[in-house]
């Protein structure tokens, strides 16, 4: 009998292995944003591929760290989501800014950022795409932006809601410590 449960254990774990492996390995959806190559380095100073972010819904959307005015809104609004989700949501939820500064938000200068508004590094990413890859990459969430002669930019302010695989669900151009409710709904659906 014993023989017999540790087999049946065993083989649990090996389908529960080439499960996983088999999600990871996946091709992506043809309308997922991670069908953009692009490597993004983050505040910690680590350059990985955008698809590295698969696996968990995501809220992703555009900053830059000099900015003083719409920037800092974005990321209350991030908090604020956060905070009408339960702790088990909150953790099947990550947060990603994607600076369209990449020039300047090196990852000191986000990791500056993310250690000032206190945010958990857990579920919460800043990162810098190769300057070339700017615009793409605000093409595929919807973001405009504009770069102004004093260095600083005019962009859509929005977090758009990513599936596992990079699948836009929604969006909200709603910012500030006030989240849209039918956003917030999105997301709690997502994270279930």
């Amino acid at each position: 009998m014993k023989h017999l449960m540790k087999a049946f254990a065993m083989a649990g774990a090996l389908l529960l292995a080439a499960s996983t492996a088999t999600a990871a390995d996946a091709p992506l959806p043809r309308d997922s944003v991670y069908q953009l190559p692009l490597q993004l380095t983050d505040q910690a100073g680590r350059t990985r591929p955008w698809t590295a972010l698969r696996g968990q819904p995501r809220l992703v959307g555009m900053f830059y760290t000099s900015c003083q005015y719409i920037c800092p809104l974005i990321v209350d609004s991030g908090k604020a989501i956060e905070r009408q989700l339960s702790p088990a949501e909150q953790a099947r939820l990550g947060i990603v800014l994607i600076s369209m500064d990449p020039a300047r938000d090196n990852p000191a200068a986000l990791k500056k950022v993310v250690d000032q508004r206190k945010l958990d590094t857990a579920r919460w990413t800043f990162a810098s795409p190769p300057a070339a890859d700017v615009r793409a990459v605000a093409g595929v969430l919807g973001i405009r932006y504009r770069a102004l002669a004093d260095g600083e930019f005019n962009h859509t302010s929005a977090l758009v809601l990513l599936d596992a695989d990079g699948r836009i669900l929604a969006r909200t151009e709603q910012m500030g410590s006030k989240p849209d409710p039918e956003f917030v709904a999105a997301v709690k659906q997502a994270v279930r």
